[in-house]
């Protein structure tokens, strides 16, 4: 549905896999929108070192993103977000009625391996967003993550279940929240946070365990299965989200709430293997023992959105996840 209200919306971090896809959605409903990324994390300035694994692959996806962003006429400022004035002054010059931000190490390993980068580029940019909206009363949507939850105590994680994230990256991610209430408490500035879950979807170079599935399966190589394939996650389709989060650029009752954003059925490892086989013939399986920082989750209760939302998911992993191989199919066949 086109929004009926448009607003101005910066994407702060906007040119990675969750940006450059929700900057598209944002302006085909109606939008008028802007994304400030340095390209530096987990995008074409960092794929530019030699022996990097599918180098051609990742380097195409990427220009191919920013090649979307220009065809749809949504600006990228090509500029890095821990610069406070740089932001400041694109802020300034814009004047958004909305700060998505999105900037941020995107992976829990790369966390624990490098955790100052991490925190430079996770908390040190999000301290320049919230300043540049505390006064102008911006409406701020910080995108967290489900790692902030730690081993999931029961069926399904509540948005006002207790956080005991393992590892830096939850750890920040969590911080990253409580920095957002914060600003809301002292400067009563307006701010929506969303948890989503087991991402995949077009476009994603961040090594998540969708994207690695189906790039073993084009080389022929083995998949490897870290801890139980019994083991269940929240796989979310990446329309399911950006569907989600535009409704939080609309609605007024998501200001001040926090949202789990997912598909709200955990599957099993074993279950997005046995769809990934109905494309490839042949798959091999191979199982090492779970990463120590690797929470026990399960579902995500996401009865909250749906009711202050109207939040209706509509990708199972049937639907998302066959959508998502053959458009790696054919993309991968264009190199």
């Amino acid at each position: 549905m086109i929004s009926k209200n448009k607003k101005k919306i910066l994407l702060v971090g906007g040119c990675g896999f969750i940006g450059h896809n929700l900057a598209l959605k944002l302006k085909f409903l109606g939008n008028e929108v802007y994304v400030f990324d340095g390209l530096a994390v987990n995008n074409l300035i960092s794929f530019n070192g030699k022996n990097i694994k599918n180098k051609k692959l990742y380097t195409t996806i990427l220009q191919e993103r920013i090649n979307l962003l220009n065809e749809n006429d949504i600006q990228l400022h090509v500029e890095d977000a821990r610069n406070y004035h740089a932001l400041s002054k694109t802020i300034e010059d814009i004047s958004p009625d909305i700060i998505i931000h999105l900037a941020a190490i995107s992976h829990a390993n790369e966390s624990n391996k490098n955790p100052h980068n991490t925190f430079d580029h996770s908390l040190r940019t999000l301290e320049n967003s919230l300043d540049n909206c505390r006064d102008k009363k911006i409406h701020l949507i910080y995108i967290s993550s489900s790692m902030v939850y730690g081993n999931f105590k029961s069926k399904e994680a509540l948005e006002s279940d207790r956080c005991c994230p393992l590892g830096i990256y939850g750890n920040l991610k969590l911080a990253g929240e409580l920095i957002v209430k914060s600003y809301h408490q002292v400067f009563d500035m307006p701010y929506t946070i969303i948890r989503p879950s087991a991402l995949y979807g077009e476009r994603c170079v961040s090594r998540r365990v969708g994207q690695i599935f189906i790039e073993n399966a084009l080389y022929s190589a083995p998949i490897t299965v870290s801890g139980d394939p019994s083991e269940k996650l929240d796989f979310t389709y990446i329309e399911d989200l950006i569907y989600g989060i535009s409704l939080c650029c609309e609605k007024e009752q998501a200001k001040n709430e926090t949202f789990n954003i997912t598909y709200g059925n955990s599957r099993s490892l074993e279950e997005l293997i046995n769809v990934l086989k109905k494309e490839f013939s042949n798959i091999e399986v191979e199982y090492k023992n779970r990463d120590k920082f690797t929470p026990i989750r399960g579902t995500l209760n996401i009865d909250k959105a749906k009711k202050l939302l109207g939040y209706k998911p509509e990708y199972p992993i049937e639907i998302g996840y066959k959508n998502y191989i053959n458009w790696y199919k054919e993309f991968y066949k264009k190199l």
